[in-house]
């Protein structure tokens, strides 16, 4: 299985198999990779998702080269394919929970999309992400432009695509393309599980709704804010805080 998912108590791993191919996306990674979230989306027990590489090394050296070539000329597969890639991204930038993607290696092209979907990217000392379309005469998805250009800002985002020039750990956390350096995600993700789910998800989506042009309440954002102070989450968040303990959600 080049991509699957593994559950441990409130957290789900997305993990890249293709070790060979320095995690290299197929088509049919791509197509299976909504079936897998829509499959973590519904155990209500999670809380976080965690997309990394299984073996370490590579985070995902983007689409497989080999595949595109053999296919180039097969107009109705590049339809399928461009599909698979486009409800994939827009899939994973929509889970309803927290994604973190645990970047160790190389990062690029359209793994740095599959990064770039997450909500909070990690990258270990070795880590190196480029996104690299114009060395090849392709371009990159209009929907990861605009998760690149939210991140990094315009100037950044042309720069990186223009040139599809490389970006090492230090270079990529300051012009914002991750948001830690660490070897290991799992003092953030434990912050991430201790928090409250109501919390994390409602804000998740709040941003999103930002990032998509949102920029006044309408009547679903003021009930999800009113509906907080009638939730359990906030009884034990109060109640927490008056007792001078940390608050334990979800019990």
């Amino acid at each position: 299985m080049t991509l699957r998912l593994e559950t441990n108590g409130p957290v789900a791993h997305l993990l890249i198999d293709r070790a060979d191919k320095r995690n290299a996306f197929t088509i049919a990674m791509w197509q299976l990779l909504p079936e897998l979230l829509a499959q973590a989306a519904a155990d209500p027990a999670l809380r976080v998702l965690v997309v990394k590489s299984a073996a370490g090394g590579a985070f995902c050296a983007g689409a497989d080269i080999a595949e595109l070539l053999a296919n180039k000329d097969a107009a109705d597969w590049r339809a399928e394919n461009q599909k698979a890639i486009n409800r994939a991204q827009y899939e994973l930038t929509r889970f309803p929970l927290p994604t973190v993607a645990m970047i160790e290696g190389d990062c690029v092209g359209g793994g740095c999309g599959i990064a770039l979907a997450c909500d909070i990217r990690v990258a270990g000392p070795k880590a190196r992400m480029g996104i690299t379309p114009a060395k090849l005469g392709l371009v990159y998805p209009l929907h990861d432009v605009k998760l690149l250009t939210d991140l990094v800002g315009p100037g950044q985002a042309r720069r990186m695509l223009y040139t599809g020039m490389l970006l090492g750990a230090d270079e990529a956390l300051a012009v914002g393309l991750v948001e830690e350096l660490a070897d290991d995600p799992g003092a953030l993700v434990a912050q991430l599980v201790s928090a409250s789910p109501f919390s994390t998800q409602a804000i998740k989506g709040f941003v999103r709704n930002v990032l998509d042009g949102q920029v006044a309440d309408d009547a679903e954002s003021l009930h999800i804010f009113a509906l907080a102070f009638e939730g359990a989450d906030f009884h034990e968040g109060t109640t927490a805080f008056v007792e001078k303990r940390k608050p334990v959600f979800g019990r």
